[in-house]
Parts: structure tokens; sequence; C-alpha cells
């Protein structure tokens, strides 16, 4: 492994190390994980250079033991990805702000009659959240503060934007997701030297007084948000789930991530 190699798996690996101490994951069960997605990922690459996967020259190419790797063969796990939960709450917040049906003729998300056969929270979980009930989509949206109850018999959508608040499980779900995503782009960057690059940018500056930060993080609240709800509203547009009309071939998952960070440095007078 080069240095730069090492660097960047040394910074990617910190932070998700953190959170396994945290929720008291040892060593060896991480491991085990890295074991999992060593052989699969071998294994898929094998087939598509070689035509074929061997238990023998995926323990070559993995550095691994053939007993391991035909143990792993034999009994993989099965990794969840993005919840059913979390997906339903998304496509019925994206179509509360974008059906005009569920819409004010000026565009924005209507406050709902709870039940109802036209032009309700009912009717808008049928469409888009697949079988979900009223009820529990009501009461996961409830959960987040994203809706709020109106005299009991009305729902309006207080944000537009599905964050799984105090949910740990749910948001360690969107994290594998997401970062996994990112690194996607970053790898397809670095080796797709004939076709276009994906977009991946950030702007940093690491000298910012406390005082300015509570500024940046509205700046960047209100920015990113309008700027994904526009993406968002192309998207809903040429997308099957939301509009079976759509034609074309192939079926692809696209999209933006837009992430704010911030990080406690050391005074510079401590450095010195």
């Amino acid at each position: 492994m080069n240095s730069a190699l090492y660097n960047a798996s040394y910074k990617l690996l910190s932070p998700l190390v953190k959170i396994m101490l945290r929720k008291g994951v040892a060593f060896g069960e991480l491991m085990q994980v890295v074991k999992q997605v060593y052989v699969e990922t071998s294994e898929k690459q094998l087939l598509e250079s070689e035509g074929k996967a061997t238990t023998s020259r995926i323990a070559i190419v993995t550095g691994l033991t053939r007993k391991d790797v035909a143990q792993i063969r034999k009994s993989p796990l099965t990794p969840d990805s993005v919840s059913p939960k979390y997906n339903r709450s998304i496509r019925v917040i994206n179509g509360w702000l974008e059906d005009k049906e569920f819409c004010t003729p000026g565009g924005y998300p209507e406050v709902l009659p709870i039940h109802g056969m036209e032009r309700s929270f009912e009717k808008l979980v049928e469409r888009y959240s697949g079988n979900m009930t009223t009820r529990a989509m009501l009461d996961e949206l409830e959960s987040v503060g994203l809706v709020k109850r109106i005299e009991k018999e009305h729902v309006s959508l207080q944000h537009h934007a599905y964050i799984p608040s105090g949910d740990e499980d749910e948001a360690l779900t969107i994290m594998g997701t997401d970062v996994a995503l990112l690194i996607s782009t970053i790898d397809h960057n670095m080796t797709n030297e004939a076709g276009p690059a994906r977009f991946q940018r950030k702007v940093c500056y690491d000298n910012v007084p406390d005082e300015y930060l509570d500024e940046l993080r509205t700046m960047v609240n209100r920015e990113s948000q309008l700027l994904l709800e526009k993406f968002n509203a192309w998207l809903v547009q040429h997308d099957r789930d939301s509009n079976p009309q759509i034609e074309g071939k192939g079926h692809n998952r696209a999209g933006v991530g837009i992430y704010y960070f911030e990080e406690h440095l050391p005074d510079q007078e401590d450095q010195e």
C-alpha cells in the first residue's frame, strides 16, 4: 500500500472506528465485515474480467485463506440496503412538494386532511409510499418533526428534508449509503479517463473564528436546501417511480449530496 492510499484509508477509517467503538463493536467483528467485502468484491471483479471466480483464485487475489473464502461464500451475510422506511418517507415528501394535487395554486405543500378519498394525506401515502399504512407514515414523519397535526384532522408539512433525528440505526443506514456513493464518485473520477468526470467539489477554510460559524451554518442550510429542491423537482419528473409515464431505457440511481462540516482546530498560539 503506497503512502497516499495509506493516509486516505487512515482518514476514512478514523471516524468509522470512532462510531464502532461507541457502539461496542470489537476489532474482530469489523474484520469479519471487511473479509466479506473483499471476497464479494473480488468475486464480482473476477467474473467481469475472467468469466469465472473460484475459491482459490479469490484467495490469491485477496490474500485470505481458502478456508476463509469458502466459509464466506457458503454462508454470506446479507447487508441491508437503504431501509424501506427511509425510501418511502422520501417519496411521500417529494410527492407532497411536487404533485400539483397536493400543493396550493402557488406551488406550496397544502395542509391536508388526514383521511379522505382525494387530496388527503391518506391519498398521498397511498400514491407514493408503496404499501405503508397512513398511520405508520404519519407516526414516522411526526417522530422526526416533519409534519404537524392541526386540530387532529389535518396535517401540514413543516420541513422539506427527511432527517431521522433520534433514530441511530436509521442514521447509520444513511451513513453507509451516502459515504459509499461519495467514494464511488471519487473512484469513478480516478479510473474513468475516457468519459466525463462526476461533479465533486468542496470549499474549505481552516481559520474561521467561532463567532461566524452560526452565520455560515444558517447560510449553508438555506442555500443548500434551495439547490437540492431545484434538483429534486427535476428528478421527480424523470424518475419512473414518481412519474410512471416517463420513457427511456436503463435503470439508474442518480442524485446530488451536500453536507456541511466543521472541525475545531488548535489555536495557532498553541501550535507555536
